[in-house]
């Protein structure tokens, strides 16, 4: 008997189920949004703004990671004896700067512009709606749709890589609380200065046409020329007799590590600084600009010592490479391919013959920061001015060599001045008060024992560089 009601059941389950069906369904449709051409629209911008911040978070995170690299190649770059102190101030530079941008350096860099000069709000963040502090283009000054917090953290990497370029080639004899000082003035003033003259939408130099893709002037130059004061103001490393050749590298290895690293982390650099992934054609003709500047300067400064010396050498093609990286970083957007090569080229020559220039004025650069960062900064910002292609400039102006006169290159001239007249006098100052407080130079105890003793007791090689092995040295 049972067996036969369970199949009445289920029947009339089914059939309560559908009148319900029958008699909700339309309602339900009827109360969904009919799809339109407007709706589809607002869904496509959405996602586009997602993909475009997954993009730059992602290539924010490689501009970051460039800061192992910088830590590795300065670590490889010098003598034993200093290379805990530049361990810590790499690191530490970045701990700092995150703190000081937040604070202070990404309003005066991208705040509301006085007269295009600095900007004045967006201090901690403050000035974003609290009710819509997540929403898109509440930055004052870039013209992104993205949120507030993904630029912030973007435009933080290329901070503290312009402050870790000047570690380098004041490595070795800087007081510890000196680094810190210095670092931290950098992050608030010195460089989003700079960076609000070229890259806020209402900079000066910016609205005159100056064209710097991802920083070769803004982070590149301000970098150099800061270390070139400060390493000239310091004096030499203790030690330093015979003038003409970088003392030796204590670990190759680490060094090439720490080019390799930087050269990936430049695909974040370059490549990122599109903000977005509109125009695809744009992204992969930077990556392979970056790529080809790499290759022809490493090259370059490969053969080219060989020919000087007679030996196939390591650290000049390491800086080879990134000279040619930091030439190509301003016009890695606005520039074909073949001029890449160009770029490249004269960046892996021109780091060979800054080191001997830095050399023969006896100032001890340990990593050839000044010849790598600040020298080939401005080479590659000029080569805009020279290779520029009509098609990519912003203005749509071609350089020089490509018939387009002398109109985009003077104003990469009047960029190159102005900013590199700037940081020399504000560096100098900045370390002359730190000099005058003693804290630039490290304790003269320092010089005797070792940085890393005298800073921080501690040696990078406990097991086979002790101190006493220094002292007997």
């Amino acid at each position: 008997m049972n067996k036969r009601i369970r199949p009445f059941y289920r029947l009339l389950a089914l059939a309560i189920g559908s009148m319900v069906l029958a008699i909700f369904a339309p309602t339900v449709v009827q109360a969904a949004d009919p799809v339109t051409l407007e709706s589809l629209d607002a869904t496509t911008k959405q996602l586009q703004i997602s993909v475009d911040t997954t993009w730059v978070l992602l290539t924010g995170f490689l501009v970051f990671f460039m800061q192992t690299g910088f830590s590795m190649l300065e670590a490889g770059l010098l003598r034993q004896r200093g290379v805990v102190n530049a361990l810590l101030e790499n690191f530490i530079d970045a701990a700092l700067t995150i703190l000081v941008w937040w604070a202070v350096g990404f309003g005066i860099a991208f705040g509301t512009s006085s007269g295009g000069f600095i900007g004045t709000d967006t201090f901690f963040l403050s000035q974003l709606p609290v009710d819509g502090a997540f929403s898109n283009g509440n930055v004052p000054g870039i013209a992104s749709q993205l949120n507030a917090y993904t630029l912030f953290f973007f435009q933080f990497a290329f901070a503290a890589t312009a402050s870790t370029i000047t570690t380098g080639a004041m490595a070795g004899r800087t007081d510890f609380v000196g680094d810190l000082i210095y670092s931290g003035i950098m992050a608030a003033f010195s460089y989003p200065l700079v960076v609000h003259w070229i890259w806020n939408s209402s900079g000066w130099l910016g609205k005159m046409g100056f064209h710097d893709f991802a920083g070769s002037t803004a982070v590149h130059t301000v970098g150099g020329w800061t270390a070139l004061v400060g390493a000239y103001l310091l004096g030499p490393r203790p030690g330093r007799t015979a003038w003409g050749k970088i003392p030796p590298a204590h670990n190759l290895g680490l060094a090439t590590l720490g080019t390799m690293i930087l050269w990936f982390g430049w695909y974040g650099f370059n490549p990122g600084s599109t903000l977005g992934t509109a125009n695809t054609g744009l992204i992969g003709l930077i990556t392979l600009n970056t790529t080809l500047g790499a290759g022809a300067g490493a090259l370059a400064s490969l053969f080219y010592q060989y020919k000087r010396s007679g030996k196939w050498d390591l650290a000049y093609c390491l800086n080879g490479s990134l000279a040619g990286l930091v030439g190509i970083t301003a016009g890695c957007a606005f520039i074909a391919p073949w001029a890449a090569v160009l770029i490249g080229l004269t960046g892996g020559i021109l780091v060979i013959f800054g080191i001997d220039i830095i050399e023969s004025c006896k100032i001890d650069d340990p990593v050839g920061a000044f010849a790598v960062h600040g020298i080939n900064g401005m080479m590659g910002t000029l080569a805009v001015g020279f290779l520029g292609q009509p098609e990519l400039t912003l203005n749509k102006k071609a350089g020089l060599f490509l018939g387009g006169g002398f109109d985009l290159l003077g104003v990469q001239i009047l960029g190159v001045v102005a900013v590199s007249v700037f940081t020399i006098a504000f560096a100098f100052v900045m370390f002359s008060v730190l000099n005058f407080i003693g804290r630039l130079r490290v304790n003269p105890e320092a010089d005797k024992i070792g940085i890393d003793k005298y800073e921080h007791g501690a040696t990078v090689w406990p097991d086979v560089y002790d101190h006493e092995e220094f002292l007997q040295e």
